[in-house]
């Protein structure tokens, strides 16, 4: 079976290429992807991976509220014994900013330019495949 993955966008942020793109990458890589759309708050994107059974979410920033939104949605998976779910995200984040994304609970930071091949590879090499 393969991996289930939420693609979201949380917060104010309207623009959503980019997360379309890597949804679209993840795919073709095999996973099964679910995209949220745009204008999602921590708490939906945690129920909708809760309640869609995903094996990780994939939150995407262009607004600069990463420091905030993807900790919620960490702290908002944790409310639903959602932990396991493993978060990861990517957008116009400061590499000042990753070690504390870091330190809150996101497993790996993809900033602009990253090869769509390299975050195909980290998903496979870090997300367990379903049996």
């Amino acid at each position: 079976m393969p991996r289930r993955i939420l693609i979201a966008k949380p917060g104010l942020d309207g623009h959503d290429r980019g997360a379309k793109v890597i949804a679209r990458a993840l795919r073709d890589a095999g996973n099964e992807v679910i995209y949220s759309g745009l204008h999602q708050t921590p708490s939906q994107i945690a129920e909708t991976a809760a309640q869609e059974d995903v094996d990780a979410v994939g939150l995407s920033s262009l607004s600069g509220a990463h420091k905030t939104l993807f900790p919620q949605v960490v702290d908002e998976l944790a409310k639903r014994d959602s932990s396991e779910i493993i978060v990861f995200g990517g957008g116009v984040i400061p590499d000042a900013d990753i070690p504390m994304l870091g330190e809150s609970g996101i497993a790996m930071i993809f900033t602009p330019g990253t090869p769509l091949s390299e975050i195909t590879r980290w998903v496979d090499e870090n997300i367990p495949g379903r049996e």
